[in-house]
Order: structure tokens, then sequence, then C-alpha cells
């Protein structure tokens, strides 16, 4: 190979090289799902003195990817490259609903649960979808959250349900979805939340009745 020709070609490779290095570089954007509780907490007014821990909140596992997810028909997942979360949904929503529960005040004291706890209760719950919806023109949301309480010291089910929320994107862009997600999640934690109490008060009521009823029999 000539000097010439070796001279052009390494002219070349440097052209393309700098070429390459200039092209403008696109980095990730990243969001948070945005869950606040709607009532504030009422302070010595528990439901009951008994305790609760909450474990952290499961997620299937194309959601810990860390990508947005987005769906355009039911059976397909896409996922956006360049939209991601900051941190993890499950987490997010496992806050979401540790202060939901204290805004309710259902129990006298609620925390994580870390593994050497002695609650009088568990919740354990799952992050079953947190999609983007396209549909028939239009940009939809869907969460959905399993959750289930069990009494630690007896081991029973109190209380096990799903609940499934939807939300429409003000706009279609990745933004206004990441904010009708953050709607969608709290109108669903808050609605765990709502199952969760209502049958704890029936649960109370049906105790009452119980012990009126025993204490009239032995007279």
């Amino acid at each position: 190979m000539t000097t010439k020709l070796l001279v052009t070609v390494y002219t070349t490779l440097t052209a393309l090289l700098m070429s390459g290095c200039a092209g403008k570089v696109r980095y990730p954007n990243y969001y948070t799902l945005a869950v606040a509780p709607t009532k504030k907490p009422v302070l010595n007014e528990a439901h009951q003195s008994a305790t609760v821990a909450v474990r952290r909140f499961d997620t299937p596992a194309y959601l810990r990817q860390g990508r947005i997810v987005y769906r355009e028909t039911p059976e397909e997942v896409g996922f956006y490259d360049y939209h991601r979360w900051a941190s993890d949904p499950g987490a997010v929503v496992t806050t979401g609903v540790i202060d939901a529960l204290r805004s309710a005040s259902l129990f006298s004291v609620v925390e994580p649960y870390a593994g050497q706890e002695h609650p009088d209760y568990l919740l354990s719950g799952r992050l079953e979808r947190l999609d983007e919806v396209d549909s028939n023109g239009s940009v939809l949301v869907e969460v959905r959250l399993s959750a289930e309480l069990v009494n630690v010291r007896t081991g029973e089910s109190i209380w096990a349900g799903t609940v499934s929320e939807t939300s429409t994107a003000s706009a279609r862009n990745v933004n206004s979805v990441v904010v009708a997600m953050g709607h969608a999640a709290q109108s669903g934690i808050d609605q765990l939340v709502a199952n969760i109490e209502k049958q704890l008060s029936d649960t109370s009521v049906a105790t009452a009745i119980c012990g009126t009823t025993a204490e009239i029999s032995r007279k």
C-alpha cells in the first residue's frame, strides 16, 4: 500500500471518528411516581391498638427493568428506551400504602416490614400493572394492585383483594402519562385502604355481636 493511500485512509477514518464523537449523545429522562395520602393523620385516634407491618410490594419482572412500559395491544409489552423510573415503583407504592394507613388511623403503629418486627398484622402486596395503554387514539394508564392482610398470631387471612384504576393522560407525552400513573396509583392505594378499613370494621362488629351473644347465653 502506497504512502499516499495510507494517508488517505487515515484521514478518512479520522474524519469519521470525529464526526461520530461530535454527534449528540441522548441521555435517558428519569421520572418519579408521585403518590401522597389524601387524608392527614389523626393522632391518638387509631381504630384499634393493633400494630401492622407492611411488606415491600412485589412487581412483575417486566416492571423491574426500570423502563416505563406501554401497551399498543393487550398482549404486547413495549418499553421506552429513554424514559425510565428514578426509583422502583414497587417501593414507591409501598411507601404510599404505609402513608395511607397512617393517615386513615386504622392501627396504632404502621411500619415497613424488615423481618425483625413482631406486629399483630402483616400486609403483603403486589403492583400487578403500571402501564400506558394506547387505545383508539387516546392514551390511558392502568394500575392494578393486590394485597392481603394476615393475623400474624393465628395465620388467618383477615382480608385479601385486588383493585384496578385507570386514568387518562392529559397529553400525548411521557410526562403526562407519568402524572396520570401517579393519580391512578394513589386512587388504587386509597381503595385498598378503604377496603381494609371496611373489613376491620365488619370484623369488629361481628366480634362485638358474638361477645354479646355469649354473655347473654351465660345469664
